[in-house]
């Protein structure tokens, strides 16, 4: 009724509550879509009402008519149509959030009705408003015509209309552009024609350029959009129509106009030129946006007319122009970098032209690229020392990631300048530091190194012959600052490869990075340069290892790095350590970790609390990160080098073996401190799985001592990173039939232990759940005949599985999943699997079922579909009686399925196509949307 919907609305816009706001939101919202809509909206917009609740009303129309459009009788049509042209002309000049939204619903019943209902709705509308009606002044008129026209198109591409109407619809409108381009052209030349008019006139020929009417079509009000670049007031409007007429994909048909739009553009130098000199960075952005939309857009078709190369040339050169815009980038300018993927769309397209063709481009736009390269590395330059000192963060990360793009477009712009590009940096570099009658900034300096560095780093320079002059170089450059001391770090990192294939350059720059390590402020990059550095080239560094240790050892003492680079850098000594003699790495290792281990002694002894419980963490973390990457048996090297280099095979036990022993009491007895935090057993749990990782068989030694610590460990308190540990272990050591023993005491405890947790309740350990699914799914995978074991109770372990199928978390469901694809295939050849899976399928099958018909995620259907896949090939016969048995049930698995669809699916499941898992994938994928109710809804587009 009329008095609840003005109170509605009243609450809607007035009332402070929010709740109350909320309840009258949704109340209003049922209302809208109601019957009662069509009868309510009409009076809604009465005159005397207030503009909000006459906009309730005309928002109301358009849902009817957008949305329930069939529940409209064909005869109501014209009358529908008179009454939003009535009301339209009504609210020409009344409030404009009303009139845009009536013109929307009308623009929707017309979009609805062409062409059969209503045949000349646009030329229809374009007359109707241009006759004389006494009460409405002509402007008015004019301008509620003009908005009608404007949010027609945009209507058309938001509207739900069937695809096969879609392209009927658009084909229409972009010939019913003949009965508004001319209006619009004829309102753009008037003398008398106000700005606002102008202003609309150009909104809404950019609204009809969107239907992909032809170029040609459109070239009048191009150009008169071009003339009102000249306007300040329509400035950003005839920006947006002329960049939204020029990329319409559709555009690179018509070439010819694309060739006349050239010369405005062109034109536009001036005015560009003078809006840089007075900082107006409004109008030279504006210019740019129209000069790289007519190139990037349309470069293949313009560089295809070589008799116009002269003049694709001078676009070319105005863009470049905008590249190097004066001022640093976003602070003085924000235009530069619309600018960069122009270049990579011309290189692209001058590269994919044929032989002779493009060694003639080539000839033109290489001194062009040459130029570009030096226009970047000017705009990559940091500001003054004082100015830069003035950004904000915000600023600085802008400015930072901007950097990133130039680095990007330098690195593309490598593949077609080649070696000769290397050479130029170098060329300028070396003339930079060795004048010394002008010495340059250091921006100059770092800029240089800069473009060497984003090409070194994804480009191989190996085969380079000025990277030897660029390491001479190096140690030349006076090093005043920290973003040029970080570039010089960076550099030298990407040169690592080099480095390796050249070591007797390595003494030129490793002191500087030696030295960079005790300034905090480079922490990050002198750091990942020396990991680089020792990992490329760990054979040639034995000469220097006791310097980088010992440097290395002072900076973690004085505790100069955040955790993540003291990480970093224990992984760049266990690269280095690699390397070495087997008692030199003894040697090394007692050195760098004894003063460790005697702050965990202390530590071990001191009552947990939060300070002491990080110090720990951060102790473990890096012996874990040491052990990482400490590989005596260089599993991890690349045939190349090894071949070259491989050290003679190490005899007697593996030093991180020989470390491990000696610290493993001590370590159990902090973790007997730290039993019941799950970081500290976790970082526990990590040493032992790096080095697990590392060693593989190197490892054995320790397997007997660290079975019997984890099994303690989860008896008392059972923590998931003790089962991934386990599930290592299984996974490494499942063929060895003198190591795996203690292992498999190991995994019946853990299963033992997860089944009473399981009794207790396991809904509060999901991880723990997790963990031992994969733990099951790993020992079927490497070591099936673990499950014959007469204390291994397969039958709680497969209804363990069957729970952990309804867990809530997506995670665990996963990993359930894939304890089941492993565990039905073993049905034939392990008795007590085969024995299981026959008795209680069935609960298998109804829990599956369940998760399909809506209780599971929709991104978890695939992984069901797997286990109906196994069920299918490795019990068919039990399938087919208890896919009938459980689809009997009322329901089940959703109340939304019919009986028949229900048999339907059980047909597919069972048919021939079980044997094509995509094909059963698609079935599951199709029967949840009928369970979910979602099937034929937009909700499925992208599933």
């Amino acid at each position: 009724t009329l008095p609840f919907l003005f109170q509605a609305l009243h609450q809607l816009y007035y009332d402070p509550n929010i709740e109350n706001k909320n309840l009258a939101q949704k109340w209003l919202m049922q209302a809208q879509v109601s019957p009662q809509a069509w009868h309510f909206s009409w009076l809604l917009l009465n005159m005397d009402k207030v503009p909000e609740i006459q906009y309730f009303g005309a928002s109301a129309l358009h849902i009817k008519i957008s949305r329930y459009w069939n529940d409209i009788p064909a005869d109501q049509y014209e009358t529908l149509k008179s009454q939003l042209f009535t009301h339209i002309t009504r609210f020409a000049s009344g409030s404009k959030i009303v009139l845009t939204r009536l013109c929307v619903a009308l623009a929707s019943l017309a979009l609805s009705m062409m062409p059969e209902a209503w045949p000349c709705a646009v030329a229809d509308m374009v007359r109707m408003f241009q006759a004389e009606d006494s009460n409405v002044d002509g402007r008015a008129r004019c301008l509620a015509l003009l908005e009608l026209l404007t949010v027609l198109p945009e209507e058309f591409q938001t509207s739900r209309l069937p695809q096969y109407r879609k392209g009927q619809v658009r084909s229409v409108l972009a010939q019913e552009c003949g009965s508004v381009f001319p209006l619009l052209e004829q309102l753009l030349q008037q003398q008398d024609s106000p700005g606002f008019i102008k202003q609309k006139v150009l909104k809404c020929f950019s609204s009809w350029v969107q239907l992909e009417i032809p170029l040609m079509d459109c070239e009048n009000l191009i150009q008169a959009a071009f003339t009102s670049l000249q306007d300040p007031e329509l400035f950003d409007t005839a920006v947006e129509a002329v960049v939204n007429a020029i990329s319409q994909p559709d555009a690179q048909r018509y070439v010819n106009t694309l060739l006349k739009l050239i010369p405005p553009v062109l034109g536009l130098q001036e005015q560009l030129r003078q809006a840089v000199q007075s900082g107006d960075m409004e109008t030279s952005h504006g210019i740019c946006r129209i000069a790289v939309a007519l190139g990037e857009n349309h470069s293949r078709a313009l560089l295809d007319q070589v008799e116009h190369w002269q003049s694709f040339l001078a676009l070319v050169n105005m863009i470049m122009f905008c590249t190097g815009i004066p001022g640093h980038y976003p602070v003085n300018e924000t235009t530069s970098s619309l600018t960069l993927t122009f270049w990579y769309t011309l290189q692209d397209d001058i590269l994919s032209f044929e032989p002779d063709k493009q060694a003639v481009y080539q000839q033109v736009y290489r001194p062009v690229y040459f130029q570009l390269v030096d226009v970047l590395l000017h705009k990559a330059q940091f500001p003054s020392d004082e100015e830069y000192g003035f950004w904000s963060s915000d600023e600085k990360e802008q400015f930072r990631i901007y950097r990133v793009d130039i680095s990007d477009t330098l690195m593309y712009v490598y593949e077609m300048l080649g070696a000769e590009l290397l050479s130029s940096l170098y060329d300028k570099l070396g003339r930079l530091l060795t004048n010394t009658e002008q010495p340059s900034t250091w921006q100059h300096t770092e800029a240089l190194l800069y473009g060497f560095q984003s090409i070194a780093e994804t480009i191989d320079v190996n085969y380079s012959d000025v990277v030897p002059g660029l390491i001479g170089l190096i140690p030349r450059i006076s090093i005043s600052n920290v973003q040029l001391a970080d570039t010089v770090m960076f550099t030298i990192g990407a040169l690592s490869e080099w480095l390796a294939d050249h070591p007797v350059m390595i003494n030129n720059v490793l002191p500087l990075v030696l030295q960079a390590l005790g300034n905090p402020e480079l922490s990050i990059s002198s750091v990942s340069t020396l990991k680089k550095i020792c990992r490329e080239c760990k054979y040639d560094l034995p000469p220097y290892a006791a310097n980088i240790v010992a440097v290395s050892q002072e900076v973690l003492m004085k505790q100069i790095h955040k955790t993540s680079q003291c990480m970093w850098l224990m992984q760049a000594l266990g690269f280095l350590l690699s390397a070495l003699q087997v008692e030199e790495i003894l040697k090394n290792l007692h050195s760098l970790i004894t003063p460790y281990i005697q702050q965990l002694e202390k530590l071990a002894d001191e009552t947990p609390n939060p300070s002491n419980k990080l110090a720990i963490i951060h102790i473990l973390g890096l012996l874990s990160n040491l052990f990482t990457t400490l590989d005596i048996s260089h599993h991890d090297d690349d045939h190349e080098s090894t071949e070259v280099k491989k050290l003679p095979v190490q005899q007697g036990p593996n030093p991180v073996v020989v470390v491990l022993q000696q610290v493993f009491q001590l370590i159990q007895k902090v973790l007997s401190k730290w039993l019941n935090d799950a970081q500290v057993v976790e970082s526990v749990c990590a040493i032992f799985e790096k080095s697990v990782k590392t060693l593989l068989d190197d490892f054995a030694p320790m397997v007997p001592q660290l079975c019997e610590m984890l099994g303690q460990m989860y008896s008392t308190i059972p923590q998931a990173s003790a089962i991934d540990l386990t599930r290592q272990l299984v996974h490494i050591f499942a063929h060895e039939p003198a190591h795996f023993p203690p292992i498999k005491a190991l995994f019946l405890l853990v299963t033992s232990v997860t089944l009473t947790l399981f009794q207790q309740g396991p809904r509060d350990h999901p991880d723990i759940v997790d963990s031992f699914m994969q733990l099951l799914a790993q020992a079927l995978k490497r070591k099936p005949d673990l499950f014959l074991c007469s204390n291994l109770d397969v039958k709680a372990v497969f209804q363990c599985g069957v729970l952990s199928l309804k867990f809530p978390e997506a995670p665990t469901v996963k990993a359930s999943c894939g304890f089941f694809t492993e565990l039905l295939p073993r049905c034939g050849e392990i008795g007590p699997v085969g024995q299981v899976v026959h008795e209680n399928g069935k609960v298998l099958l109804q829990a599956v079922l369940e998760g399909v018909g809506g209780q599971a995620s929709r991104s978890l259907m695939d992984h069901f579909a797997e286990i109906l896949f196994a069920l299918n090939k490795h019990c068919f016969s039990y399938l087919s009686i208890w896919i009938k048995e459980a689809m009997q049930q009322d329901g089940f698995p959703s109340a939304r399925v019919s009986l028949e669809q229900k048999e339907t699916f059980s047909q597919q499941i069972l048919s021939r196509e079980r044997v094509n898992k995509r094909r059963v994938k698609e079935m599951v994928k199709e029967f949840t949307l009928l369970c979910r109710g979602l099937h034929g809804t937009e909700y499925t587009a992208d599933y």
